[in-house]
């Protein structure tokens, strides 16, 4: 570059161009570079982008994909783009000058003082003023020049590159870095002519693959050790041969398939071992091996112990399986053993064709199903093999699908028993009617005979009205033709009447526990399963608990003598004595020592039975909670009366001259709007007498007697919502009664339009599904009235003439002020320190077990904060 000459002071301190040149040329290459960069990228992107599609194709494989053709057309195809961008990036492609990037440099700066540094003075050079200007001006130009920087490329092609193909082309080769192989590229040399051989000759690759549920992995050949190779049956051999088609063969004999004598020599090989044999690759670098077939095993079943009960009735059949690689699915078939079953009675008629019951097998979710053991269970007890003597085969299926079975097992086929007498029989003659429609005029003849003296049998008259109505079903059904639709229908009504039968009316605590001690001591008597005893045991401390609530809740409300407990000696008794003599009884059933349990039992239910509560609190300080629950008790009691005056209503539809349950002006039991006497008994007779609202004449019939039942039981239920409007808040429980009261409210709806369509047997059924959900939203309101009622304060009463003091269902005296606690210690004798040491140990362990209600918890460390300080003993 030549620089314009002018004269140059020597001493004056103006910087020379050259000076600044030197200290601008580290920005002034990088700006250079920049620039190459800048335009070889706007030059060369298109053939960058083609090269990088290239790459990543070869690298990924893709050649090795498709036929040979194709390859060809392919890299011919990106040879010529190849050849095309790299001319187009030519012709484009432009060097950048040195001052072409100083100028760049310079016109990053503000005055572009680069060129003032290099400018010459053209007019006023030998005005000294005019110089002395001029060299300060170039001076501060020279201070701005210093501060210059590189000047970053501009790399932006987006104008030239709309459719970002070069992004495309980038993101496939970062995609064959990760799971490609740069080695990948070499084998394309091996697609030519003698090109595999020119490279490293004929060479092979080859996997076993074993099935895929024997969880084994794949094995590389050109790894696998010594000459033998065990692999699993039905393992997959996969062999790849590359260079001249010919200089490498394969010989086999585990696939058991024999090769065409005239099929040409192939490069991929597929085989599945079926048997042991020789696998041999000839030809350069081939290899050898013997294959051992490693054989799968088939399935293993048997029963793993005896046939069981559970409590509630359903049938356990351990069993264990196993299986070299994992059971898959298992099945369970159960036949009726004709031979084992004692042909007498009704089982003597020839049984109806009946399909095996099939069942699946339940199979570990978690875990290893290699090998197991699980238990079937299944209820059985509505189903007409019920206790009869049965096979059951089980069978298992591995991945393989081999199955095996395993003998057949003969067994009970174990369902509820009941223990009832009169549940049991019905129970019986509705398996008998499903054994054989033929066996209907026999069942029903038996039934007759067991309801013929009712009030000798049955405890309740809609359990007798309910028994005839199904037997006169049945004859009608009989007269007419009993089909199999039928005979369901009459089989699912016996069955819910046993139930009835054999649980009572859970809504009455006393009897419920009368019902649970009798079936107890019945289920002792025919030498019932541990089982069965257990859960008979179970239910009678429910019973007892619930029995000693209703008793301490009216004697809040009554604060009198229950009227329905004899009047003999008052027993006295602690929650411990209770709980102790029921543990009594229940060790010695599992002694075996049946005759001293039962006796302890007897002894257990006449102190119950003699047990009286006389509290000191009247109707004076009952509670809303209290009236509400008495007033659900009334529609209960209502509801009942209605429901077996339609009964009778529909006996009189069959039979005009059946009893009416009619004396004088009596209507109904217990229905709260006839006169007279209530039908508590069975065969008593109403006496007139008494005045009462009725809204029909009973003289009349049909019609009439029909819209009367309705207008009651839209009157009952009118009276329901009127009782739901007046509960208290009390919580979720409060929320579960109301939502009972409701569906009883529906059901009471369905049972008066049933009435008022003459369909007495709909509103029957209508009328039990209200009384079952009006005894659970009792139920449900006394769980809330016991959690949520605050302690009660009395307003002092008398002493009882037996002590002076009052006395809860546990014999412990009340407070003074008549609350709802007790003025005596809990603890009595001469150890009460002890005793005290190990209740609040107990209560500690129990407070600290996770798996207690939280609710019971928390009143647990209540007790601990107020009775286990540091004052406690």
């Amino acid at each position: 570059m030549n620089w314009p000459r002018r004269e140059i002071d020597l001493t004056s301190d103006t910087p020379r161009p050259e000076t600044i040149l030197h200290r601008l040329r580290w920005p002034l290459r990088l700006t250079r570079a920049g620039m190459v960069a800048e335009r070889a990228w706007r030059a060369f992107w298109p053939l960058i982008s083609v090269a990088m599609a290239v790459l990543a194709a070869l690298m990924l494989g893709l050649h090795d994909l498709i036929a040979i053709e194709l390859v060809w057309g392919a890299g011919a195809m990106a040879a010529l783009a190849a050849l095309i961008t790299f001319g187009w990036g030519v012709r484009r492609f432009r060097w950048p000058s040195r001052m072409q990037a100083l100028a760049r440099l310079d016109a990053t700066l503000t005055g572009h003082p680069i060129s003032a540094v290099l400018d010459a003075q053209a007019v006023g050079a030998g005005d000294p003023a005019s110089r002395a200007v001029w060299e300060a001006h170039q001076r501060r130009m020279a201070e701005r020049a210093r501060a210059a920087r590189p000047v970053k490329p501009d790399l932006r092609v987006a104008r030239q590159d709309p459719y970002a193909l070069r992004y495309a082309a980038a993101l496939a080769l970062a995609v064959a870095l990760v799971f490609g192989s740069v080695w990948r590229i070499g084998s394309v040399a091996e697609l030519g002519p003698g090109g595999a051989s020119a490279a490293a000759g004929p060479s092979w690759e080859g996997w076993v693959e074993p099935p895929r549920y024997t969880g084994l992995p794949t094995v590389y050949l050109a790894d696998a050790k010594g000459e033998e190779l065990k692999v699993p049956a039905g393992s997959r051999i996969l062999l790849r041969f590359y260079g001249q088609v010919g200089d490498l063969a394969l010989t086999e004999t585990v696939s058991g398939r024999s090769p065409a004598p005239d099929a040409p020599p192939a490069t991929e090989h597929d085989l599945t071992v079926t048997r042991d044999g020789e696998l041999r690759i000839d030809g350069p670098g081939g290899r050898a091996w013997r294959v051992a077939v490693i054989p799968d095993d088939a399935p293993r079943v048997a029963v793993a112990g005896e046939a069981t009960t559970r409590a509630n009735g359903e049938f356990v059949l351990p069993f264990a399986a196993a299986d070299d690689y994992g059971v898959v699915a298992g099945r369970a078939v159960v036949t009726l053993d004709l031979e084992a079953v004692d042909r007498r009675h009704g089982l003597a008629a020839a049984p109806d064709p009946r399909d095996p019951v099939t069942l699946d097998l339940p199979m570990p979710i978690t875990g290893d199903r290699r090998e197991f053991e699980e238990k079937l269970v299944e209820d059985f007890s509505q189903h007409p093999w019920a206790n009869l003597p049965v096979t059951v085969t089980l069978s298992v299926v591995d991945a393989a699908d081999q199955e095996a079975r395993a003998e057949p097992f003969p067994t009970r086929l174990a369902a509820r028993r009941f223990f009832d007498p009169l549940a049991a029989a019905v129970a019986e003659q509705r398996r008998d009617l499903l054994w054989s429609r033929a066996n209907a005029p026999r069942v029903a003849k038996v039934l007759r005979a067991v309801s013929h003296r009712p009030g000798e049998v049955f405890r309740k008259e809609t359990d007798y009205m309910r028994l005839s109505f199904i037997v006169r079903r049945l004859e009608t059904f009989t007269r007419y033709g009993l089909t199999t639709e039928r005979q369901d229908e009459i089989a699912k009504a016996l069955w819910d009447l046993a139930i009835q039968l054999e649980e009572g009316d859970l809504g009455d605590a006393l009897e419920r526990m009368r019902r649970a001690q009798e079936r107890l001591e019945q289920a002792m008597k025919n030498g019932a399963s541990d089982q069965e005893i257990a859960r008979l045991m179970d239910e009678l401390r429910r019973a007892t608990e619930d029995y000693l609530r209703q008793l301490s809740r009216q004697a809040q409300q009554d604060g009198q003598q229950q009227d329905d407990q004899p009047q003999g000696d008052t027993m006295q008794m602690t929650q411990e004595d209770l709980q102790r003599m029921m543990d009594r009884i229940q060790e010695l059933m599992e002694q075996g020592r049946m005759a001293e349990a039962m006796e302890a039992l007897r002894e257990f239910q006449q102190m119950m039975e003699n047990m009286r509560v006389t509290q000191g609190q009247g109707q004076q300080g009952e509670s809303e909670g209290d009236r509400a629950m008495r007033g659900l008790a009334e529609t209960l009691r209502r509801q009942q009366g209605l429901s077996d005056q339609a009964f009778r209503d529909l006996q009189e539809q069959f039979n005009d001259g059946a009893q009416s349950g009619q004396s004088g002006q009596n209507q109904g039991r217990n229905g709260g709007e006839g006169r007279g006497q209530s039908h508590e008994g069975l065969n008593g007779e109403g006496q007139g007498g008494g005045q009462g609202d009725r809204q029909a004449d009973r003289g009349g019939r049909g019609g009439e007697e029909q819209g009367s039942l309705a207008d009651r039981q839209q009157a009952l239920r009118e009276e329901l919502r009127r009782q739901q409007e007046g509960l208290p808040g009390l919580g979720p429980e409060g929320d579960a009664a109301r939502n009972s009261l409701d569906r009883a409210g529906r059901a009471m709806r369905e049972a008066e339009d049933a009435l008022r369509n003459d369909d007495l047997p709909g509103a029957i059924d209508r009328q039990a599904e209200a009384m079952d959900a009006l005894r659970e939203g009792m139920r449900s309101l006394g769980e809330a009235l016991a959690q949520n009622q605050p302690d009660r304060q009395g307003q002092g009463n008398s002493e009882t003439a037996q002590g002076g003091q009052n006395r809860d269902p546990l014999g412990r005296s009340i407070g003074s002020t008549g609350a709802l606690g007790t003025d005596e210690g809990l603890l009595q004798g001469e150890d009460v320190y002890r005793r005290a040491r190990e209740l609040l140990d107990e209560i500690r362990r129990r407070a600290g077990e996770g798996a207690r209600p939280r609710i019971e918890r928390d009143y647990l460390r209540r007790l601990l904060d107020q009775f286990g300080g540091p004052g406690a003993p």
